[in-house]
């Protein structure tokens, strides 16, 4: 029997477990109430008609560039430089948990919050996420990691199972996440809405109690998405904390009496509450009222770092010289609706109310010397003629020296809650580009989009094009810096752009079907299946060129406990002060498993002046290297060659070289479901056995290793028997097995 005293305990544990608002905590049992809010690249604060989908207003907050343009600048330092701002926004507003960042691998284009992700890539996401949760939670604010795990598309989010297997789960989606929590140990994990393999991710103990706090490390607070929890009971039970939003006092009273009735450990409940009273008190130590934070600094921060995230795609001569940047005289036709209502966010739970809003085309005119013309072009909300506003285009860009257009994808056209069904260009904006280019040689695009578009329509009609995806209020200016050269591009592509669609990874079963997600391409995500398809892409993964150019040469490599350290010389052969991202990419040609041919396991930034070079290193950590063994429940790292390749995006590898590594002395276990193939892989038995295989072999007129390797060991006494009085081939095996 529950005594009072013990009673009154279970019931304030309870109390903590819900939220006592759409989006504030409780005060109970001497825990404060603190403000949780969106979002990852800004301040979401709405204080009245509180929603989950960005519908009501919020106060005002720079909003940087979300993270899918975030990534593009590979510049992790940056990244914790924008979760320092971030963190002093939120003190500023009174929030104690920032609902960021948001690190689901883009396995598909076409998922609609793509915007709000960084990459295709762990890696490249996990490094980046780890600096930007480092920078918030410096400033005393906690983060929240999301969404775990599985949360890749939106459509039938709150329903479907994302069915993946071991290897991919951990290898691949997994990767990013156990990346944040070790190096940075973000104060909060928000569990999905959806299910992986069957189980709701906010019922799933292999996920928040195994894997999360049992291996990883996670002593934080694991937060349901908003409305993600479908029983608290069962929730509680496999490690949630905290339910969001509430009040639910229906829910609280059902955990109490579920403990009582002997269907809750109390110690779950308990654990759910002490985590969150914790969390709580961290929460009331970092808080610094009345602190302030300076708009205007944040605006140039936000464009600053909107610069480093541009990425020139194409900058092909034209009457001899590049395109871009724009000559100082040249007379310059703008043309595009972005170019005056610039799209510098995604739309859902992440929108912010931003402090100001650079526009492209003031910024440019204020930048360039020559005259700037403008044109609408098209509309994104159907008014006007759409043949008459490209005739007019298409004019302008004939009295003009250079057409710049911008394009890309309205807001209605990609948002939180719904994925798109293809990944094309909108048509009346292809029949521009088209119309533009036959009259006006000299033309750039300016892009921008949060999902990949298809540009294989539009990349042989223009020689420049500049990928300004979504990068935040500050957007403005940094392309109009990019087309004037006051800042030199280093961004790079966070995702591969495909030829089409039917050539991505999860074509066939994206989005779900039945409400299940099938991950048919397991580990091949990204740039590992468009390798190891042999594709050809419009451009790769990684990809960004400069306005100068740079060699990279002399690649060396050193194996130690903690991995491969990757050394090669870069140096700037150009005219111009660049910075070049070096990336290393790994593969095992000899591997025992089937592994991608190569993928990223680091890279480094360098900032050269022209006839500048500089040794450049970076550590592909020994975690990294490892591949998923799902029998064993463990990570494997393969004794062996490994070639490591140095480049600037995932197809220009500039140098390649191999290195021994050591592997962990993993040996799996012998069993008599073992195959002889399983057997023989281990040196020792494959020294002890060979020979009688080989004696029996010749004996019965066939090679038995060969002809018996997929035969579990405990079953080959069935085909004994033996020829000519042989002994059974499956003697010497079986006694091994056991």
């Amino acid at each position: 029997m529950t005594t009072p005293d013990a009673g009154r305990r279970l019931e304030e544990a309870a109390a903590l477990t819900s939220g006592a608002s759409f989006w504030t905590t409780k005060e109970a049992d001497g825990a404060a109430s603190f403000w949780l809010t969106d979002g990852p690249h800004g301040i979401r604060k709405q204080v009245a008609s509180p929603d989950h989908l960005g519908l009501a207003a919020s106060e005002p907050a720079t909003c940087f560039p979300p993270a899918v343009g975030l990534a593009q600048s590979w510049d992790p330092e940056l990244a914790s430089e924008v979760g320092a701002a971030l963190g002093r926004e939120a003190q500023a507003h009174g929030v104690g948990v920032l609902l960021g960042p948001g690190v689901n691998i883009k396995r598909d284009p076409r998922g609609g919050r793509s915007f709000e992700y960084f990459s295709e890539d762990p890696v490249l996401t996990g490094t980046l996420a780890a600096a930007w949760v480092r920078g918030v939670q410096g400033e005393g604010v906690g983060t929240s990691l999301k969404h775990f795990a599985g949360n890749e598309a939106e459509h039938d989010r709150m329903r479907a199972s994302s069915d993946v297997e071991q290897r991919p789960l951990r290898e691949i989606y997994l990767r990013a996440f156990q990346r944040v929590v070790e190096d940075a140990q973000p104060w909060t994990v928000m569990a999905a809405y959806n299910k992986v393999n069957g189980v709701y991710a906010t019922e799933d103990r292999s996920l928040l109690t195994d894997v999360l706090r049992g291996e990883w490390g996670f002593d934080g607070v694991v937060v349901s998405d908003w409305g993600a929890v479908a029983d608290r009971v069962a929730a509680v039970a496999a490690g949630l904390d905290l339910q969001m939003p509430g009040p639910d006092p229906g829910g609280d009273a059902g955990l109490v009496t579920a403990v009582e009735e002997g269907g809750l450990p109390a110690a779950s409940l308990q654990r759910a509450g002490r985590t969150v009273a914790e969390l709580a008190a961290k929460v009331a130590a970092g808080r610094r009222p009345g602190v302030a934070f300076d708009a205007d600094a944040h605006h140039e921060l936000a464009r600053q770092v909107a610069a480093r995230c541009v990425v020139l795609l194409e900058n092909d001569p034209v009457d001899g010289s590049a395109l871009l940047p724009l000559a100082p005289d040249a007379s310059v036709a703008v043309i595009g609706e972005f170019a005056e209502l610039p799209r510098y966010q995604g739309g859902g739970s992440s929108h912010v109310n931003p402090t100001r809003l650079d526009v492209p085309l003031e910024e440019l005119r204020a930048r360039h010397g020559g005259p700037v013309a403008s044109t609408r072009g098209f509309t994104t909300d159907g008014s006007g003629d759409p043949d008459a506003l490209r005739a007019e285009a298409v004019e302008a860009a004939r009295a003009a020296d250079v057409a710049v257009l911008f394009i890309g994808l309205a807001e209605e056209q990609e948002s939180e809650g719904f994925d798109r069904e293809d990944i094309e260009l909108p048509a009346d904006q292809v029949a521009l580009v088209r119309e533009v280019a036959a009259v006006q040689p000299r033309t750039v695009l300016v892009l921008s989009h949060g999902g990949v578009v298809r540009l294989a329509p539009v990349v042989d009609l223009v020689p420049a094009i500049v990928d300004g995806a979504l990068i935040g209020q500050g957007g403005g200016a940094a392309l109009a810096d990019v087309l004037v050269g006051a800042v030199n591009p280093s961004g790079k592509l966070a995702e591969t752009v495909p030829q089409r669609l039917q050539d991505v990874p999860a074509y066939l079963d994206f989005p779900s079907e039945f409400s299940a997600h099938r991950y048919s391409e397991g580990v091949h995500v990204g740039h590992r299946w468009y390798d190891a398809r042999g594709i050809d892409v419009t451009f790769p993964f990684g990809h960004g060129l400069s306005y100068t150019t740079f060699d990279v040469t002399d690649l060396h490599l050193g194996a130690s406990d903690d991995g491969i350290t990757a050394t090669v010389t870069v140096a700037n052969t150009g005219a111009r002060a660049g910075r070049e991202v070096v990336q290393f990419y790994v593969g095992v040609p000899g591997s025992a498993v089937r592994r991608p041919l190569r993928e990223l396991k680091g890279f480094a930034a360098v900032v050269l002046e022209p006839g500048e070079s500089r040794r450049v290193s970076a550590l592909l950590r020994r975690a990294d290297l490892a591949y998923w063994h799902p029998k064993a429940q463990r990570w494997v790292l393969e004794p062996g060659e490994y070639e490591v390749s140095a480049g600037v995006s995932s197809r220009d590898l500039r140098a390649t070289a191999l290195v021994g590594v050591i592997g962990d002395g993993f040996r799996p276990p012998i069993t008599g479901e073992s195959t002889l193939d399983e057997v023989l892989a281990d040196p020792e038995a494959r020294a002890s056995i060979l020979p009688l295989l080989a004696s029996a072999g010749e004996a019965l007129g066939m090679d038995v290793a060969q002809t018996m390797g997929s035969i579990p060991v405990g079953r080959l006494s069935a085909f004994g028997g033996g020829r000519d009085g042989a002994a059974p081939p499956a003697a010497a095996p079986g006694t091994a097995a056991s």
